[in-house]
């Protein structure tokens, strides 16, 4: 389980394959006036495709990337992708980052510097992590065709061996969002002896709980949110959870369809009022789309939808969590519980409703997310 020093490095012909494929992409039509009705726009998609083609410089944004200390180890029957960058401060502590889906490392390329040299963004060095970012299992550098599929659980297991085995952390904290939070509270659940504590940019509590008695506002408030959401905006869901391998084909043989499936989740998961430049670049998601493509792991990332649905929910039902628990509540998140019922699963000690930003807290707000990690581990730390 000796790391290998890691740097990303896609081959030219990978890129240059990327490139005659987006010039040559055959397009559907769409409804008259239906803009992001049904779906992707038509037009942006055709604008992202084009730039992706003809203005994108991935080599730029690989070097930034490796601006990063990077390695990879075999555990559990893969090689798994991570970064370990080292904290700037006189007492780091140890801290485990997970992105979900469809994101990547690259949602954190601002938010390290942060967490890792907060002084200089004028914060206090005492504050400084040393952070482990890894690639989930089957998502960018931790994939291999054909290799071992891991539900949260086991993700979550192998995080641990990470940190406490290879890395020889006896305490640390996690943090996550999306997938990242599921893992992040099963590492609560499974390995509360390793853990200082956890911070959520999403609550992940079970969707198919028996509602409160006697709700409150705020409860009924989101009791409806969350009817909403799971009729209007889980479709993903249901066939990335049922039938990957047949979404699979066709994301991975068009770069136009792969772009168009994870663009939109960017759209209507951030707070962009239905903008989604006004939170991220084309550069940026871009980025992201590339390191899907170039790795060839939208089928492997689909696993642990497939895995939830047809494995149960990561954390059992009547199941607390101890460790001490932070949440960071984006107003644009795709699911806002109250306060009320995330006590009931978890140890919460700082709940702080944030004032701009949504599912992508990493790269919408990293400073807010920084800062407020950063505060809760304070008096958490030896």
């Amino acid at each position: 389980m000796e790391p290998r020093p890691f740097e990303i490095r896609i081959a030219d012909e990978v890129l240059d394959d990327l490139h005659e494929r987006l010039g040559r992409a055959r397009w559907p039509d769409e409804p008259p006036g239906a803009g992001w009705r049904y779906g992707a726009d038509l037009a942006y998609v055709r604008e992202l495709a084009a730039y992706w083609r003809d203005r994108y410089d991935w080599r730029a944004h690989e070097a930034k990337l490796n601006e990063f200390r990077q390695f990879t180890v075999p555990l559990a029957g893969i090689d798994l992708h991570y970064v370990h960058q080292p904290g700037v401060g006189p007492n780091p502590l140890p801290l485990l980052i997970s992105h979900g889906w469809p994101g990547s490392i690259w949602e954190f390329h601002e938010l390290i510097p942060r967490l890792t040299d907060p002084a200089r963004f004028g914060g206090d060095a005492g504050d400084a992590f040393t952070v482990v970012a890894p690639s989930l299992p089957g998502y960018g550098f931790s994939f291999r065709p054909g290799q071992p599929r891991f539900g949260v659980g086991e993700i979550a297991d192998l995080f641990a061996e990470l940190m406490t085995v290879v890395l020889g952390y006896d305490r640390f904290g996690a943090q996550g969002g999306d997938w990242g939070s599921f893992v992040t509270a099963r590492l609560g659940f499974a390995h509360p002896n390793d853990l200082a504590g956890i911070h959520l940019n999403m609550m992940p509590l079970r969707r198919d709980a028996d509602p409160p008695d006697n709700p409150t506002e705020e409860e009924t408030r989101y009791l409806e949110e969350l009817r909403v959401f799971l009729r209007e905006e889980t479709g993903y869901q249901w066939i990335q959870g049922t039938r990957p391998q047949t979404l699979a084909y066709g994301l991975t043989d068009s770069p136009v369809g792969l772009a168009a499936w994870i663009v939109e989740k960017f759209r209507a998961w951030s707070d962009c009022n239905g903008d989604v430049e006004s939170r991220f670049s084309k550069d940026e998601l871009l980025t992201n789309l590339t390191i899907y493509w170039a790795t060839g792991t939208i089928n492997a990332s689909f696993w642990p939808y497939y895995a939830r649905i047809h494995e149960g929910w990561p954390i059992p039902e009547g199941a607390r969590i101890e460790v001490p628990t932070a949440y960071a509540a984006f107003p644009r998140e795709i699911v806002r519980p109250p306060r009320s019922m995330a006590e009931r699963t978890f140890n919460i000690r700082r709940w702080t409703p944030m004032p701009a930003g949504g599912h992508f807290a990493a790269l919408e707000e990293p400073e807010r997310l920084a800062q407020d990690v950063r505060e809760f581990f304070r008096p958490l730390r030896r």
